[in-house]
């Protein structure tokens, strides 16, 4: 009965270990992802390059209240793991659906701005500065809804799963990608909005 009790322990160490490295491996490869757009997004928008500048069609205050709504979901967040790890389920799930609001505030605002701007002429098709534009800020933009979908599905696990070291370590995952969409945004809101804006 021991032996079993060893090999069920190695296997879920081993389990842990997979989870651990796959998860990894997926934000590198995000990482490689952004980079590629962020440089594609540089090299397009050079002085000189051919096209209407985005600085002519935004409004910086509506960025900046996305950049509010964001940042505070990921604060709502933490607090939300504060929570798990002391074993208050009902205020985790409270704190998620906060966050879940404030991340689906910043999809509304981001949909909102691109609607204003293809009706300003700024659209996607018009000239390679614009399809960087929309390619780079639209991918965070989805990954931000796929994390919006994870939180929904977390607060479901939360109810359902009993092993607190699942849902910690799940709740770990979730936590780790929130953060990572934030510091991407971050990078998107200061080399397109502000140095666009200059």
């Amino acid at each position: 009965m021991h032996s079993e009790q060893i090999v069920g322990v190695e296997h879920h160490h081993d389990s842990d270990s997979t989870d651990v490295f796959g998860f990894w491996l997926y934000i590198m490869s995000d990482c490689i992802l952004f980079a590629c757009l962020f440089a594609t997004y540089i090299v397009l928008n050079l002085p000189g390059s051919p096209g209407p500048d985005l600085k002519n069609f935004i409004d910086l205050s509506d960025v900046l209240i996305e950049t509010f709504f964001l940042l505070f979901s990921n604060f709502t967040f933490g607090l939300a793991m504060l929570n798990v790890y002391q074993h208050r389920i009902r205020k985790t799930q409270a704190w998620l659906l906060i966050s879940f609001l404030l991340g689906m505030s910043f999809i509304i605002y981001e949909l909102k701005e691109f609607i204003h701007l293809a009706g300003e002429g700024f659209r996607w098709d018009y000239s390679a500065k614009a399809s960087s534009f929309f390619t780079l800020v639209g991918t965070h933009g989805l990954h931000v809804s796929c994390g919006l979908v994870w939180i929904i599905l977390m607060m479901i696990q939360l109810s359902l799963v009993k092993d607190e070291s699942i849902l910690k370590r799940r709740m770990t995952y979730l936590g780790l990608f929130w953060n990572f969409l934030d510091i991407v945004w971050i990078f998107v809101f200061t080399i397109v909005y502000l140095m666009g804006a200059l």
